[in-house]
């Protein structure tokens, strides 16, 4: 058993709060986390039983009515209990009645977007992060705004670095003993995800396209986001990748990431990156096993750039930081794979490197980056397949990939 991040930003939320909303992907531990938190008096309720599904979707506001302190798990699967919820709390506002899980982001929904304004708080849940799994304090947030991140002599290096990210962090896909039936967890999760969950937020004709759009994807993942050329790939529109692209955020398979910009650098690009949020996911969807990235190195640089991406997504969500990410590149192509904003205005850079040779070219990006920021610049550092800490210069140095949790 796991202790997670987001438990005590949950407990904490249901103490003041009406509405409590864990959101993430499927078999991320949420109902694990919400019926430990479950004292005594709380009832739960999943809507993953047909019975309650039927009795939740026929009368959401007769089914709401009867309940109160209430766990009520894959809310997505009938959000229109969510108006039925509001109207309830509206009537009696204490805090903690309603507990919710969501595998889709339903707050997105066009009917319920605005049905919770102002009553609900949502507590992101992503799958496991390395810190986690290594039960270590996550500090790599509120080190590197600080400048003071450190070297790592036990850091997982070479192929044990491989090893680490490729099982990605969902629980029971970790808990498998080798890799093929961790892949084969992963092929039957997107299968699942694919058919199912996503007739609970859209309608979507050809449901036979999203295997192979999710296998394009992969193939683009970190990447600026290019919906005309993944379209062309399955023969739909624009608009139509565009809204896959969608579909998939909101069932937390994916996450786009905006461009940075700043008014004293004009010519900057402002494409959106999209990135897989699990790296198990995408070394399944794109065929990565150990042996083949043996064979190839040069397929484990986007692996494992999603893959740190992903980390310092999870580490957010439990940081007393407000961080808002984006990536930077401008027309020279300097580019950092991950720029965070924080809510004082403080910026810092990260940049991911799958090599154990750490260059001063690397922080072609990052140098930029501090140049278009001026004083707001707290840092910048290039994650490397190494173990020792190795300044760059004024804010900038190389760090293990083990910074991230360790």
């Amino acid at each position: 058993m796991y202790a997670r991040l987001a438990e005590n930003r949950v407990a904490e939320a249901l103490s003041d709060t009406p509405v409590v909303l864990v959101a993430g992907p499927r078999r991320a531990g949420k109902t694990t986390l919400v019926r430990q938190l479950g004292e005594a008096g709380r009832t739960y309720v999943t809507l993953d039983d047909q019975t309650a599904l039927d009795a939740a979707r026929s009368d959401p506001t007769g089914f709401v009515r009867g309940l109160d302190r209430v766990t009520i798990d894959e809310i997505q699967r009938a959000p229109d209990l969510l108006l039925a919820i509001k109207k309830a709390v509206d009537e009696d506002r204490r805090p903690g009645r309603f507990l919710l899980t969501g595998s889709a982001n339903v707050l997105t929904l066009p009917r319920v977007a605005d049905s919770l304004a102002g009553r609900v708080e949502t507590i992101p849940m992503l799958p496991l992060c390395r810190a986690e799994i290594a039960a270590a304090p996550p500090t790599f947030l509120e080190r590197l705004f600080a400048g003071t991140l450190r070297g790592d002599a036990q850091a997982p290096v070479g192929d044990d670095l491989v090893q680490l990210v490729l099982p990605g962090g969902f629980p029971e896909a970790l808990a498998r003993d080798t890799e093929r039936r961790r892949q084969d967890w992963a092929r039957a999760y997107l299968a699942s995800v694919l058919s199912r969950d996503v007739r609970d937020i859209a309608q979507v004709e050809n449901l036979a396209e999203l295997p192979k759009f999710v296998r394009l994807l992969a193939a683009h993942s970190g990447q600026l986001a290019n919906h005309s050329q993944l379209g062309s790939g399955i023969n739909v529109t624009y608009k139509t990748a565009q809204r896959y692209v969608g579909l998939l955020e909101q069932l937390f398979l994916v996450t786009t990431v905006q461009p940075w910009f700043s008014n004293t650098l004009k010519r900057l690009v402002r494409t959106p990156k999209v990135h897989f949020l699990d790296s198990g996911l995408l070394a399944t969807a794109l065929g990565l096993t150990l042996a083949r990235l043996r064979e190839n190195r040069t397929l484990f640089g986007p692996l494992l750039e999603s893959f740190a991406v992903s980390e310092v997504l999870k580490l957010m969500t439990a940081s007393d930081q407000h961080l808002t990410p984006y990536h930077f590149r401008d027309q020279q192509m300097h580019e950092v794979d991950l720029v965070l904003e924080r809510d004082d205005g403080m910026i810092a850079g990260v940049e991911i490197k799958a090599s154990a040779t750490v260059r001063s070219g690397d922080f072609a990006g990052l140098r930029s980056l501090a140049e278009a920021c001026g004083p707001r610049f707290a840092q910048g550092v290039v994650l490397y397949d190494g173990t020792g800490l190795v300044p760059f210069g004024d804010r900038l140095a190389a760090a293990p990939l083990s910074a991230l949790w360790c």
